[in-house]
């Protein structure tokens, strides 16, 4: 059997072993259904397939084992995989791992069916390969365009988000000093506290987003501390940064664990932040410890629309936000899509999982799982 045929009869074959290798590919991957990890890979093959059989001069076929063949269509199925990674948080290294293992799992199966190695296998292999190339290729291209438009929206978003909170503060200031009462000074200063605090949290989540993209981990100092305590200490501040949102607090069970006390209360900030920001109105938001056994969850629950299923799959990515219906918060919000991204990293970090679910009828939770002491996250391709 030539290669091509191979490719299109045993198609289900490869997608099951292209499924497996990309299970593997965390933290991007752990919240992918089978559907969004096959992606685009059954139309590649196809694609690769009818390549295999097409006729090329030596310059073309030199053209595409460099990658610069001509692509048949205005999108190709590898271009479009190339962008839905990037978005769903693959890293380009990753996205290039799929490549090398679409093309070893193919040989693997195809080779031990062949009687013998001839001119003609020889020349499906090469032909195989430069069709393997040229679809890296495009995947490459369009992953690095969207990252390219995604870096200029994100210093859009983070110019225009910064100069709010830093007009209300000179606002402020000029009030202050025309000022003579008191109880008009209490008022403005709490003003002038709540734009630093959300100017303060911008600036640190940009620390850890560059941090985190630069390749390095997410820093842990852990020591012995109660989740309960560290809960308390972010409602304080989700309370102070959200005057109009009712915050709700249980908590059972033992709390104790070690921890990096700041980074958790910087997850439960966030995701205190988020389900204000995204509650229907009127409604509270409610705040949930237990531990029992081996970890502690800490649960945050909204209720307003249901996140849609496609959403929740990239919900966690850097950059990706909802949008916001019916706002009625006059503070300035941020837009720039980090909150949820530094709560997975931090959790990870610490060796837990992080996870979301969200109805109409239940609303919206978000729910996170901490081993009692730190444990190693899982590596990043």
């Amino acid at each position: 059997m030539n290669l091509s045929q191979f490719l299109r009869q045993n198609a289900e074959d490869i997608l099951v072993q292209w499924e497996a290798f990309a299970k593997t590919l965390e933290p991007a991957a752990a919240l992918m259904s089978n559907d969004a990890l096959r992606d685009h890979a059954h139309q590649i093959i196809k694609a690769i397939a009818l390549d295999i059989e097409s006729v090329q001069s030596e310059r073309e076929q030199i053209a595409k084992s460099h990658g610069d063949g001509p692509t048949r269509l205005p999108q190709s199925a590898a271009s479009v995989h190339g962008t839905l990674r990037e978005v769903s948080g693959f890293s380009l290294v990753q996205l290039t791992a799929e490549f090398r293992a679409l093309r070893a799992s193919v040989l693997r199966l195809w080779l031990p069916t062949i009687g013998e190695f001839n001119e003609e296998v020889h020349e499906e292999l090469v032909r195989f390969n430069e069709a393997v190339d040229q679809a890296l290729a495009e995947s490459a291209a369009t992953y690095s365009e969207h990252t390219d438009k995604t870096r200029e929206r994100f210093l859009a978003i983070l110019g225009h988000d910064l100069r709010t909170p830093l007009a209300a503060i000179s606002m402020t200031g000029a009030l202050l000093v025309r000022s003579k009462s008191v109880e008009a000074n209490a008022v403005i200063g709490k003003r002038l506290t709540r734009s630093a605090a959300t100017m303060s949290s911008m600036v640190n989540d940009l620390l850890e987003y560059s941090r985190t993209q630069l390749g390095g981990k997410m820093p842990i100092s852990a020591v012995p501390a109660n989740l309960g305590e560290i809960a308390k200490a972010a409602l304080d501040d989700a309370a102070s940064a959200n005057p109009e949102c009712v915050f709700e607090y249980a908590s059972h069970g033992d709390l104790s664990g070690i921890f990096d006390p700041v980074r958790v209360q910087q997850v439960v900030v966030n995701l205190l932040a988020n389900a204000a920001q995204y509650r229907a109105k009127e409604t509270s938001v409610l705040l949930n410890v237990a531990g029992a056994g081996d970890e502690v969850v800490v649960s945050v629950t909204n209720f307003g629309p249901a996140i849609p299923p496609a959403a929740l799959q990239t919900i966690f990515n850097a950059m990706v936000q909802l949008p916001v219906e019916g706002e009625h918060s006059g503070r300035p919000r941020t837009s720039l899509g980090l909150g949820l991204f530094i709560a997975r990293e931090t959790t990870l970090a610490h060796g837990g999982a992080i996870h979301v679910a969200s109805t109409d009828a239940q609303g919206t939770t978000f729910a996170v799982r901490l081993p009692r002491a730190v444990e190693p996250g899982p590596r990043r391709q």
